[in-house]
Protein backbone atom coordinates (compact mmCIF):
# COMPACT_ATOMS: atom_id res chain seq x y z
CA UNK A 1 0.00 0.00 0.00
CA UNK A 2 0.84 3.46 -0.66
CA UNK A 3 -0.56 6.86 0.79
CA UNK A 4 -0.05 10.27 0.26
CA UNK A 5 -1.12 12.30 3.36
CA UNK A 6 -2.31 15.74 3.61
CA UNK A 7 -2.79 17.37 6.88
CA UNK A 8 -5.57 19.83 5.67
CA UNK A 9 -7.73 22.66 7.01
CA UNK A 10 -10.90 21.45 4.78
CA UNK A 11 -11.36 18.45 2.09
CA UNK A 12 -13.75 17.32 0.09
CA UNK A 13 -14.49 14.45 -2.68
CA UNK A 14 -17.19 14.92 -5.25
CA UNK A 15 -18.89 12.45 -7.52
CA UNK A 16 -21.58 13.05 -10.30
CA UNK A 17 -21.66 16.76 -9.40
CA UNK A 18 -22.67 15.87 -5.42
CA UNK A 19 -20.40 16.11 -2.63
CA UNK A 20 -19.77 12.10 -1.19
CA UNK A 21 -17.45 13.09 1.47
CA UNK A 22 -16.16 16.42 3.43
CA UNK A 23 -13.63 17.14 6.48
CA UNK A 24 -12.70 20.04 8.36
CA UNK A 25 -9.53 20.08 9.93
CA UNK A 26 -7.48 16.63 9.93
CA UNK A 27 -5.78 13.91 6.91
CA UNK A 28 -6.76 13.78 3.64
CA UNK A 29 -5.14 10.35 2.46
CA UNK A 30 -5.03 9.53 -1.15
CA UNK A 31 -4.97 5.42 -0.68
CA UNK A 32 -3.28 2.87 -3.48
CA UNK A 33 -3.41 -0.76 -3.11
CA UNK A 34 -0.43 -3.28 -4.62
CA UNK A 35 -1.06 -6.92 -5.97
CA UNK A 36 0.97 -8.14 -2.95
CA UNK A 37 -0.75 -6.30 -0.17
CA UNK A 38 -2.71 -7.96 2.48
CA UNK A 39 -5.28 -6.90 5.48
CA UNK A 40 -2.49 -6.82 7.63
CA UNK A 41 -0.87 -4.27 5.62
CA UNK A 42 -4.30 -2.04 6.02
CA UNK A 43 -3.71 -2.36 9.40
CA UNK A 44 -0.59 -1.43 10.02
CA UNK A 45 -1.01 1.28 7.30
CA UNK A 46 -4.31 2.98 9.16
CA UNK A 47 -2.27 2.71 12.76
CA UNK A 48 1.08 4.47 11.21
CA UNK A 49 -0.54 6.99 9.50
CA UNK A 50 -3.26 7.64 12.18
CA UNK A 51 -0.87 8.17 14.57
CA UNK A 52 1.48 10.66 13.04
CA UNK A 53 2.44 13.60 14.93
CA UNK A 54 2.15 16.12 12.65
CA UNK A 55 -0.15 18.60 14.17
CA UNK A 56 1.85 21.68 15.88
CA UNK A 57 1.50 21.87 19.59
CA UNK A 58 1.62 24.90 21.74
CA UNK A 59 4.61 25.65 20.78
CA UNK A 60 4.61 25.22 17.15
CA UNK A 61 6.34 22.03 16.75
CA UNK A 62 4.88 19.22 14.79
CA UNK A 63 4.13 16.68 17.85
CA UNK A 64 0.57 16.29 17.83
CA UNK A 65 -1.15 13.30 16.17
CA UNK A 66 -5.02 13.26 14.89
CA UNK A 67 -6.31 12.16 18.36
CA UNK A 68 -4.88 14.84 19.91
CA UNK A 69 -6.16 17.52 18.03
CA UNK A 70 -9.85 15.75 17.15
CA UNK A 71 -9.30 15.98 13.16
CA UNK A 72 -10.96 14.27 10.85
CA UNK A 73 -10.32 11.71 7.76
CA UNK A 74 -11.05 11.66 4.18
CA UNK A 75 -9.73 8.65 2.36
CA UNK A 76 -10.15 8.00 -1.81
CA UNK A 77 -8.32 5.20 -3.88
CA UNK A 78 -5.70 6.07 -5.59
CA UNK A 79 -4.52 3.45 -8.38
CA UNK A 80 -2.30 6.05 -10.23
CA UNK A 81 0.41 6.23 -6.72
CA UNK A 82 1.41 3.11 -8.20
CA UNK A 83 1.87 4.51 -11.93
CA UNK A 84 5.47 3.96 -13.75
CA UNK A 85 6.68 6.56 -15.79
CA UNK A 86 9.86 5.01 -16.54
CA UNK A 87 9.44 4.73 -19.53
CA UNK A 88 7.78 7.17 -22.40
CA UNK A 89 5.65 9.51 -21.50
CA UNK A 90 2.35 7.44 -20.48
CA UNK A 91 2.50 6.01 -17.50
CA UNK A 92 1.69 2.41 -16.67
CA UNK A 93 -0.36 1.11 -13.85
CA UNK A 94 0.73 -2.68 -13.95
CA UNK A 95 1.76 -2.24 -10.27
CA UNK A 96 -1.58 -1.13 -8.67
CA UNK A 97 -3.72 -4.37 -7.65
CA UNK A 98 -6.94 -4.83 -10.10
CA UNK A 99 -10.12 -4.10 -8.13
CA UNK A 100 -10.62 -8.03 -7.11
CA UNK A 101 -8.01 -7.13 -4.69
CA UNK A 102 -7.80 -3.36 -4.27
CA UNK A 103 -11.57 -3.11 -3.65
CA UNK A 104 -11.21 -5.35 -0.34
CA UNK A 105 -8.32 -3.96 0.50
CA UNK A 106 -9.41 -0.53 0.15
CA UNK A 107 -12.62 -1.28 2.24
CA UNK A 108 -10.74 -3.04 4.96
CA UNK A 109 -8.70 0.10 5.57
CA UNK A 110 -11.49 2.42 6.12
CA UNK A 111 -12.82 -0.44 8.45
CA UNK A 112 -9.40 0.16 10.24
CA UNK A 113 -10.04 3.92 10.77
CA UNK A 114 -13.09 3.55 11.79
CA UNK A 115 -12.06 0.94 14.57
CA UNK A 116 -9.09 3.19 15.74
CA UNK A 117 -11.51 5.86 16.30
CA UNK A 118 -11.76 7.72 13.43
CA UNK A 119 -14.98 6.79 10.74
CA UNK A 120 -13.66 8.36 7.58
CA UNK A 121 -15.80 10.22 5.18
CA UNK A 122 -14.71 8.64 1.30
CA UNK A 123 -14.72 8.54 -2.38
CA UNK A 124 -15.95 5.83 -4.34
CA UNK A 125 -13.70 3.36 -5.77
CA UNK A 126 -13.09 3.52 -9.25
CA UNK A 127 -15.40 6.55 -9.85
CA UNK A 128 -14.47 10.17 -11.29
CA UNK A 129 -14.03 12.11 -8.47
CA UNK A 130 -12.86 15.88 -7.95
CA UNK A 131 -10.95 16.33 -4.66
CA UNK A 132 -10.42 19.80 -2.92
CA UNK A 133 -8.78 20.73 -0.27
CA UNK A 134 -6.72 23.50 1.83
CA UNK A 135 -3.76 22.31 2.62
CA UNK A 136 -2.42 22.64 5.98
CA UNK A 137 1.19 24.21 6.27
CA UNK A 138 1.48 22.70 3.38
CA UNK A 139 2.58 19.11 4.93
CA UNK A 140 2.55 16.27 2.60
CA UNK A 141 3.76 12.87 3.43
CA UNK A 142 4.00 9.57 1.65
CA UNK A 143 3.79 6.32 3.17
CA UNK A 144 4.60 3.20 1.83
CA UNK A 145 4.01 -0.18 3.31
CA UNK A 146 7.94 -1.68 2.27
CA UNK A 147 8.76 1.05 4.68
CA UNK A 148 6.84 0.23 7.83
CA UNK A 149 6.16 -3.25 7.64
Amino acid sequence: MRAVVTRVKSASVTIAGAVNGQIGHGLLILLGVAPEDTPAHCHKMADKILGLRIFHDENGKMNKSLADVGGEVLVVSQFTLYGDCHKGRRPNFLQAAGPDIAIPLYEQFLRECEAMGFPPQHGEFGAEMQVASVNDGPVTLIVDTKDIM
